[in-house]
């Protein structure tokens, strides 16, 4: 009995967690897989989403300068104050469900942050943390 208990609430935990992923982002994690990434890990998407550095600018910024701390709620963006609309897939039913657009805002983000393109493990890491939102 006790071990049904524990299997059922194992089983929604983990429906709950998959329930935001799309099938964008599924396409998107078997290709970071192709590209060499593996394990992807919401907490290290989580610190590299708050991590400072100074970006294309030389700014020092963070993902969360322009999407901010709550990603439930909309961003701005640091240049330009344009609205972002939240980032958390439980508030935003439109976010990771086209690849292009992923993907075309990895590439500008990235660059705006990092100076650089992301790795297909870093993209990784931020897409499962960002799915927990």
């Amino acid at each position: 009995m006790k071990l049904h208990k524990i299997l059922m609430a194992a089983g929604m935990l983990l429906a709950s967690s998959v329930a935001l992923a799309t099938p964008a982002t599924d396409e998107l994690f078997a290709r970071y897989k192709a590209e060499g990434a593996a394990g992807f890990d919401a907490a290290r998407g989580d610190k590299s989403w708050h991590k400072e550095s100074r970006g294309e600018d030389g700014k020092l910024m963070s993902c969360a300068t322009c999407h901010g701390e709550d990603l439930s709620k909309e961003g701005h963006h640091h240049k330009t104050n344009k609205v972002i609309g939240p980032m958390a897939p439980s508030a935003n039913k439109e976010r990771f469900t086209d690849v292009k657009k992923i993907e075309k805002w990895f590439k500008r983000n990235c660059n705006d942050v990092l100076a650089r393109e992301c790795t297909a493990q870093e993209k990784g890491d931020y897409l499962k943390f960002l799915l927990g939102k």
